[in-house]
């Protein structure tokens, strides 16, 4: 008896030990492996659908509307629409252009529509007909409009009721060009466009032919999803069957079901609504609240009204509500899950605050890009998180980048080298079977230009993110910058971020943008940072001084400000520095009030034509 006792307290001691280490030595090391097993799971589903039947997301969703026909699919304006309804819907579409349009399969339609339920149904449409479908950016006007036709070759236009005013300057050259255009509506008074609502109330919702849509190739072109174009002319990222799954699958792997609410305020041309909210309340089964546009002051009565459990944030979405004014149950709601990426670490520790403990789950990736980052922990601050298992499966480098040069740092042999963990590196994803990388429709440099060819070996050749990112002793994974927005200045890299964080201690400042701008005869770009004053405060250029006297090193400091009433941003809630830079610091060809970092003075005082002229000169030295 006392052996048995003996050795099973022996056995507890053990177990609890190992316990223990585990815990010290590796806190997350159960919470990887769940993660790990689900991302092995659904490659290997895709893996033997390549082998078998290939079920794109469209196939998903035909089954789901089989399988829960009467399930609300999307909430939209406070109207329900089932998978039934969607499906029905999306098959007199097909239809429609089959009949009236000799649309085909192997053809490229390109969609100009604002979010709203005919939205997807005509998507789903084309799409059973065989087609591409382009989603052109609704902020896009003119020639960068007609370049996004000439790039992805699409041949018939869909344009939503709301947007076909905004054609106006350009329907003669689509015409010209042979592109047949359909609008949302019953009737037009635009010559040579046909209109879409009365023939899809005409036609039949039968279902159309399987075989329309089947998919031999995972990596055939489904979508062209357009980058937001903020440095120059859009570029159409080719987005293949095994993209839109992968995709699909984002909140099953953090855990959401068919249970959930999902709220979708993002534009559905971007890929974090279309792929991810679209394609993952499909793959779910479960139902999405669209908005037609992101509305801050809207946001928490919605979800509350729609019993909403995950929302999708980008961008700067989370810091707009946490600078809405404070209201009474702000915890009151029963969202438990944000996912998307851009979430700062000053923001997410006051999103929390605010509004509950919600579980904010970032991702990391691009539209184009063959990589993806997780943070499934929900460690602040991090982008995603990595581990020995997830390098085996997905081959990724972070070298040295020189920023003067704006190009990696090469050793004798020509080839890149790796940085050190804690340090920053450009991150680099192979491109292997595993993690190809399809490029842009259009143009075969375009693609070239984001390849780095022999980086550690002749001959291999990886996807060039352009964000600059550091890998932790945890092996988090988190982002630093935009290679394009760090600057040089004094000797030193500038992290743009960096100075933004710092600026938004201030609480009279609610955004601000930070970038370089060019100073005659200096190396590099000085400091400039665009700020929104708060609408209830005052500018204060003693306070700012102290703050970044305080928290930046010198290199680091703004010396100009720029007070703008908007910030100009893209569909997706990123900043727009491209005509910031260009403007620069000039008072007589800038409107808004500018003001000078001054040592003498302690201050940022009014920027005046005549210490214009002395920086210029070189007079003033900064």
């Amino acid at each position: 008896m006392i052996f048995t006792v003996t050795w099973v307290s022996a056995v507890l001691t053990g177990i609890f030990s190992v316990h223990l280490a585990q815990r010290l030595c590796f806190p997350y090391f159960w919470k990887d492996l769940f993660y790990l097993i689900k991302v092995i799971r659904y490659g290997a589903r895709l893996e033997i659908s390549k082998r078998t039947r290939i079920v794109s997301v469209l196939d998903r969703f035909v089954q789901q509307a089989q399988r829960i026909p009467d399930k609300s699919f999307l909430i939209y304006e406070g109207v329900p629409y089932t998978y039934r309804q969607i499906e029905e819907r999306s098959n007199r579409v097909a239809r429609v252009f089959q009949h009236h349009a000799s649309v085909k399969k192997g053809d490229t339609v390109a969609m100009l529509m604002s979010n709203e339920p005919d939205f997807i149904s005509v998507w789903f449409g084309l799409s059973k007909l065989g087609c591409s479908v382009a989603f052109l950016n609704t902020n896009i006007r003119s020639k960068s409009l007609l370049h996004c036709f000439h790039c992805c070759g699409a041949k018939l236009l869909v344009v939503g009721e709301d947007l076909l005013d905004t054609l106006e300057d350009i329907l003669p050259s689509l015409q010209e060009d042979n592109i047949s255009i359909w609008s949302m509506k019953n009737k037009v008074s635009h010559p040579g466009v046909h209109t879409l609502l009365d023939k899809i109330d005409q036609a039949s919702d039968e279902p159309m032919p399987a075989e329309y849509r089947s998919v031999t190739s995972l990596k055939s072109a489904t979508l062209y999803i357009f980058t937001s174009g903020t440095t120059g002319l859009p570029k159409a990222a080719v987005i293949t069957h095994l993209q839109s799954l992968k995709a699909a699958g984002g909140f099953w792997a953090y855990g959401g079901t068919s249970q959930d609410v999902i709220y979708t305020p993002l534009p559905l041309y971007h890929s974090a609504a279309s792929l991810i909210g679209i394609g993952g309340t499909i793959e779910l089964g479960a139902t999405c609240v669209l908005k037609r546009k992101f509305s801050a002051s809207q946001f928490w009565n919605d979800c509350r009204k729609y019993n909403v459990t995950i929302f999708q944030y980008i961008g700067e979405l989370c810091r707009y509500l946490c600078n809405q004014p404070k209201g009474e149950n702000e915890k009151n709601h029963k969202v438990c899950m944000g996912v998307g990426n851009g979430l700062r670490p000053d923001v997410w520790k006051e999103f929390h605050r605010r509004f509950g403990e919600i579980r904010m789950c970032e991702l990391y990736g691009s539209t184009e890009g063959n990589l993806c980052f997780m943070n499934h922990i929900g460690k602040i601050g991090a982008v995603g998180r990595s581990n020995f298992f997830y390098k085996l499966l997905f081959k990724y480098e972070l070298v040295k980048f020189d920023m003067a040069r704006e190009q990696p740092v090469r050793n004798e042999q020509g080839f890149c080298q790796r940085v050190k963990k804690g340090e920053t590196g450009l991150l680099l994803s192979k491109i292997n079977s595993l993690s190809p990388f399809f490029g842009y429709a259009g143009s075969k440099q375009l693609a070239e230009n984001k390849i780095l060819r022999n980086v550690f070996i002749k001959g291999d050749a990886y996807f060039n993110t352009g964000d600059l990112m550091l890998e932790d002793e945890e092996n988090f994974i988190s982002f630093k910058d935009r290679v394009g927005d760090t600057f040089r200045w004094k000797g030193e890299n500038v992290a743009t971020t960096e100075v933004t964080e710092v600026l938004g201690l201030l609480d009279f400042i609610q955004e601000a943008n930070v970038y370089g701008v060019e100073v005659p005869g200096h190396e590099g770009r000085a400091g400039m940072a665009s700020i929104i004053v708060r609408p209830d405060s005052a500018f204060d250029g003693q306070k700012l001084f102290e703050n970044v006297l305080t928290n930046l090193p010198a290199y680091a400091r703004p010396l100009f400000i720029r007070i703008q009433k908007r910030m100009e941003m893209t569909g997706t809630f990123k900043q727009q520095k491209f005509h910031l830079v260009k403007s620069g610091f000039n008072p007589s060809t800038i409107s808004d009030p500018l003001y000078f970092l001054d040592y003498t003075e302690k201050s940022y005082i009014p920027l005046t034509d005549s210490i214009y002229e002395s920086v210029r000169s070189g007079q003033r030295k900064l």
